[in-house]
């Protein structure tokens, strides 16, 4: 709602993220070319991510049914997010598998694991009865830390055994006992070896999250107040009840955070550009020739293993939205640059001029409907420019509803509607043409009378104190 603050709309939306998932991110790293000039290679990467399920770890994800319609309009590869996602987890749970493999009090959880594990223990039992010390056999098609989890098992359950991971699937060998003990002394692939290796392959995305962390490379997003919240929920810790502690959280994470969603809003009506709704029509219009500097502005190629996106466009994988968000931060500041410059003393772009153009941008997050347009991550927040509050009285309309109220003025301009009293209504929105508007048209309705709020006067705690 326009009416909340930003701790108010961080509240609600914690509450959000933490129940669902997230099921694809998309990287994109820009590179600049040494030796030519203003010029970048983008490596893009998707990752189909599923929440780690291990032990006591089994997570509760809930889908939205819009959501999903939205994403097989683009094709989005469900198989391969519920097959084949890479497993993830947050410093906390992270904290709890790590001393229970490390104590040996973990158990296997899940009825499918439980399945699987005792098909194969079966299965290993009735090989070794007709075995020869040295003979061997394969397991096929287990991999990722299950088949770090079944060799534990195995070895725990059977002692005269050995197991080894190989490309074609896990390698049980039968053999002495003495031999076992040997290996178990001697070999980098001893018990605790095994645990740490769980433990990594369990972490699965985490592992590259922190080494994201460590870079300590400008962060660049679009509207990205949600990717930060789910960042910060699914890799690093649950996300706090305090709001200021969760800007403190990210901007120790990400010290330098670019969100190209304000950076172009603020500069989009200065330079007349056509109304855009979304990242790809924003990355078309920089590339037009209603952009000033297109021919003389930053050159992007793709790797060698990205190249189908240079051929076809694949509006919302996350991937080419991450290289369509580089390109327009690189566009835009080159933009910026010969605004504050001038095309006649324009420098030799580089990025490091870039970053000093930016800066008043840097840290500045978009925020959606809320009592502020933007977060800011390395300071206060900044106070509201909204349009001010309305106050409606309505005479002869008894029992009237916020959402009556709505529908009210939803033909003329759309408001957030939050009850005062019985009779009076306060009206938000975000454009202050809508305001005067509705101040115009309503100045002599029979009804519905509206004019500006003023708290010392309209508000119901003040008149209460007063009286």
């Amino acid at each position: 709602s326009l009416f909340d603050l930003p701790s108010e709309w961080y509240l609600k939306t914690r509450q959000s993220v933490q129940q669902f998932t997230i099921c694809q991110i998309g990287l994109s790293v820009f590179s600049s070319i040494e030796g030519e000039s203003n010029k970048y290679v983008a490596h893009s990467c998707n990752f189909f991510l599923f929440p780690t399920t291990f032990g006591v770890l089994d997570s509760e994800f809930s889908f939205q049914a819009s959501s999903v319609q939205f994403l097989n309009q683009y094709g989005f590869d469900y198989n391969k997010f519920l097959k084949n996602g890479i497993p993830y987890m947050n410093e906390e749970q992270e904290k709890k598998i790590k001393h229970n493999i490390l104590t040996g009090n973990w158990r296997i959880r899940s009825s499918l694991d439980k399945d699987q594990i005792k098909v194969v223990i079966d299965e290993v039992t009735r090989w070794l009865d007709l075995a020869q010390e040295g003979d061997w056999m394969t397991l096929p098609g287990i991999a990722g830390f299950q088949a770090f989890e079944i060799q534990l098992v195995l070895r725990q359950a059977l002692p005269d055994i050995w197991t080894v991971l190989r490309d074609q699937g896990i390698i049980v060998k039968k053999v002495s006992k003495q031999h076992r003990w040997y290996l178990e002394n001697t070999s980098c692939d001893r018990e605790s070896c095994w645990k740490e290796k769980i433990l990594l392959s369990a972490r699965g995305f985490s592992v590259f999250f922190q080494m994201l962390v460590k870079a300590q490379k400008p962060l660049v997003g679009h509207n990205m107040m949600m990717d930060l919240l789910h960042l910060h929920e699914k890799f690093f810790r649950p996300l706090p009840e305090s709001y200021d502690q969760f800007k403190l959280n990210i901007h120790n994470l990400f010290p330098v955070l670019i969100d190209t969603k304000n950076v172009t809003k603020d500069i989009w009506k200065e330079l007349n550009f056509p109304r855009v709704s979304n990242l790809s029509e924003v990355y078309e219009v920089l590339n037009s020739d209603l952009n000033p500097t297109k021919n003389s502005g930053p050159v992007i190629i793709h790797a060698s293993k990205c190249e189908k996106y240079a051929e076809t466009k694949y509006p919302h994988e996350a991937a080419y939205d991450a290289f369509l968000c580089g390109s327009v931060l690189l566009k835009v500041a080159h933009l910026l640059l010969w605004r504050v410059r001038g095309a006649g003393s324009l420098p030799e772009p580089s990025f490091p001029l870039y970053l000093d153009v930016l800066a008043p941008y840097v840290n500045q997050v978009n925020l959606i409907r809320a009592g502020v347009p933007k977060i800011n991550f390395s300071g206060p927040d900044y106070p509201s420019i909204r349009p001010p509050i309305l106050l409606l009285s309505v005479r002869r309309w008894p029992g009237v509803s916020e959402q009556q109220v709505y529908r009210e003025f939803q033909n003329l301009c759309k408001f957030d509607v939050r009850r005062l009293s019985r009779s009076q209504f306060l009206l938000l929105t975000n454009k202050f043409k809508d305001a005067r508007s509705i101040l115009r048209e309503y100045r002599a309705h029979p009804t519905l009378q509206v004019s500006l709020y003023r708290y010392w006067r309209h508000s119901p705690n003040i008149n209460c104190l007063l009286q």
